[in-house]
């Protein structure tokens, strides 16, 4: 058995919040530019026609340059059993093998925004729903869709988590999954009502009225508009005006 063990081909990994890596095992595997936009797309999607494949990465390319370059991309990559990048019909598929951080951080976040509530012991880190964004510096426009998909899923589920916590009694963590939302986007309603919601939790009403009143004058000074009547209301009326 420990033969066999031994044996086992390492475990594949793709990061791509951050610097686009994929790692054999423990070890980084160089990848050409190409093969990186290929790997990065795929690992996303898990499943695409090569057609739309070989278009989206190869948009001004025609249609016979642009399969080329998709052959050419896939005979570059790093030979795995099995293949990193399988082929079924005239569909590419990623290998289940292989382990895309991307895919991780939506199971978890998906799994905070279902609104179970698990024990303290199974509750996920803010290390597990925040970190870098999804590869920075990469401009084209699938990736840009992705980016904002994984900004908007980690907002949601941070302001998920803390509301949570709160619940909890857990407020010192609730506060921390909450400023961890505010700093990502300062002008979220949704991430500052968690605030002021921990804050209340812990009977701390000034700390919650001066946090509503900086947001107040924020949104004000930003957007020229008033928060809106749900999170007012969370506070008495009469202690809500900034020059109190």
């Amino acid at each position: 058995m420990s033969e066999a063990i031994m044996s086992m081909p390492p475990t594949p990994r793709l990061w791509l919040l951050g610097q686009c890596t994929l790692e054999l095992g423990a070890e980084p595997v160089e990848l050409c530019h190409n093969g990186q936009r290929l790997l990065a797309f795929m690992g996303l999607r898990g499943r695409v026609c090569r057609t739309v494949l070989a278009g989206t990465l190869w948009p001004e390319a025609t249609e016979e340059h642009a399969r080329g370059s998709l052959r050419t991309a896939l005979w570059k990559l790093p030979r795995t059993e099995p293949a990193l990048i399988g082929r079924c019909g005239e569909a590419l598929v990623v290998s289940p093998a292989l382990r895309v951080d991307v895919h991780e951080l939506t199971s978890t976040a998906l799994g905070v925004l279902k609104g179970c509530e698990p024990s303290v012991c199974e509750q996920p880190t803010l290390g597990d729903l925040t970190g870098d964004e999804l590869l920075p510096g990469w401009d084209e426009n699938w990736v840009l869709v992705e980016r904002e998909r994984v900004r908007q899923l980690r907002l949601h589920a941070l302001d998920a988590l803390a509301e949570v916590l709160t619940r909890q009694g857990q407020t010192a963590l609730a506060l921390e999954a909450a400023w961890a939302s505010v700093r990502r986007e300062p002008l979220r309603e949704s991430a500052n009502r968690a605030v002021v919601s921990a804050h209340l939790a812990e009977g701390n009403v000034h700390e919650a009225i001066r946090h509503y009143q900086v947001f107040r004058r924020l949104l004000q000074e930003e957007l020229g508009v008033e928060p809106t009547p749900l999170f007012s209301g969370m506070l008495p009326v009469h202690r809500t005006d900034p020059c109190v």
